[in-house]
């Protein structure tokens, strides 16, 4: 009766390590480079409901150090003359990955709730003005990528950006029912030395 209450407390043991080390594994960057396939779109647009949502890079390539250029739009296609969304901060999240060194870009802001009138045709735009973070117990080279990232801009690498639109319109004057909206869209870019 020990030796297989031994056996399974060695068992389970052993799954907690293993499910540990790949939670690890899976937060923390990768060493070696991850193969990956390019999906070259300067531009993503996406229907949804009423709504259009657009992520947009002006140029597939940039110099490292130079500005990049990266922006979200939300458009109100619907049949009223306007309408009104529910959100944080901004409706638009620009989370992305370096592809060349398996780096995850969080994107973070604060959650206020906001509300925007969007004009039917009438897009609403806003500009991407940077992101990243690390923890002490990050990867040292993931910590230098993240500081050069805020410091000097993108360094030299492929991005894909999975840019996210959020927020909600309440079907009732009353706000007792509301429609949300999670529109995704990706783009690529690179950046060259």
């Amino acid at each position: 009766m020990t030796r297989l209450f031994l056996s399974g407390f060695v068992i389970v043991l052993l799954v907690i390590t293993g499910c540990r080390s790949s939670e690890e594994t899976e937060r923390r960057p990768s060493s070696a480079p991850n193969p990956y396939e390019e999906i070259n779109r300067q531009k993503d647009e996406v229907k949804e409901g009423d709504f259009v949502y657009r992520l947009v890079t002006e140029k597939p390539e940039y110099r490292e150090g130079e500005p990049v250029v990266l922006y979200a739009e939300l458009e109100y296609v619907g049949d009223k003359e306007e309408v009104t969304i529910y959100h944080a901060a901004s409706p638009f999240y620009f989370p992305m990955t370096e592809k060349t060194r398996g780096y995850s870009i969080e994107y973070s802001m604060p959650q206020p709730l906001v509300s925007t009138t969007l004009k039917q045709g009438e897009p609403i735009r806003e500009d991407y003005k940077g992101s990243g973070g690390y923890g002490q117990e990050d990867d040292p080279q993931y910590i230098a990528f993240t500081k050069k990232l805020w410091d000097s801009g993108f360094p030299a690498g492929y991005y894909v950006v999975d840019g996210v639109a959020e927020f909600w319109i309440e079907l009732d004057k009353a706000g007792r029912e509301n429609e949300e909206y999670r529109i995704k869209a990706e783009i690529d870019f690179k950046v060259v030395e």
